[in-house]
């Protein structure tokens, strides 16, 4: 029996690092492609001297606690006219929040939902959208605040997955040329997520 347990153990953990290591080369391969949208000549994310000089975005190291089963709370709101890098004032609705911990400590980050401007104000999409900032914006990360993205499927039984490996900068951390939502002062984090992507300059 003492040899069926040990066993079972050792089936588990190896099951384990193989779902990790299946995890870790989903994220590279997300990371190529996101490289190569950015080499893109027809995508104008960046110019023609930045592209001929690219290397790849500069990014943190994988790390799997950074991927945290957070508990979700759908909390509806009225629609607001969210700030922009510009004039443009795109028309949200907090959707509700999830809560989780990191290093321990607990966190909550709000969920936000983008409306059509019709007179029906109904969702643009079955995206939901979660602007954050955090200590590393001070020092390694953009500072205007990072994204994440999550479909509306993907909340179940009350639970949502916050991965901080795939968080990106919005486009305005490399062009000026963009319109970018601000990072509502609510979520700002009061910890570091050495995570995602880093800052596209030192």
């Amino acid at each position: 029996m003492k040899g069926l347990v040990t066993l079972c153990i050792l089936w588990v953990g190896a099951f384990s690092a193989f779902a990790q290591s299946d995890y870790v080369e989903s994220i590279v391969k997300d990371r190529a492609t996101t490289d190569s949208i950015f080499c893109d000549t027809s995508k104008h994310i960046l110019s023609q001297e930045e592209i001929d000089g690219f290397k790849g975005l500069r990014y943190f190291e994988i790390d799997t606690s950074y991927k945290i089963e957070g508990k979700f709370k759908k909390k509806t709101k009225k629609t607001f006219e969210m700030q922009t890098s510009t004039k443009r004032k795109p028309i949200y609705r907090q959707y509700g929040y999830v809560k989780f911990k990191l290093n321990g400590k607990k966190h909550k980050l709000y969920i936000y939902q983008r409306m059509v401007t019709t007179p029906e104000l109904k969702p643009a999409s079955d995206y939901l959208f979660c602007p954050f900032r955090d200590l590393t914006n001070k020092d390694s990360s953009y500072g205007g605040g990072r994204y994440m993205d999550f479909k509306l499927e993907s909340i179940k039984d009350k639970t949502l997955t916050i991965d901080f490996n795939t968080c990106y900068n919005p486009y305005c951390a490399y062009s000026h040329r963009y319109s970018c939502p601000i990072t509502p002062v609510e979520n700002t984090l009061d910890v570091r997520i050495e995570a995602g992507v880093k800052k596209w300059h030192d």
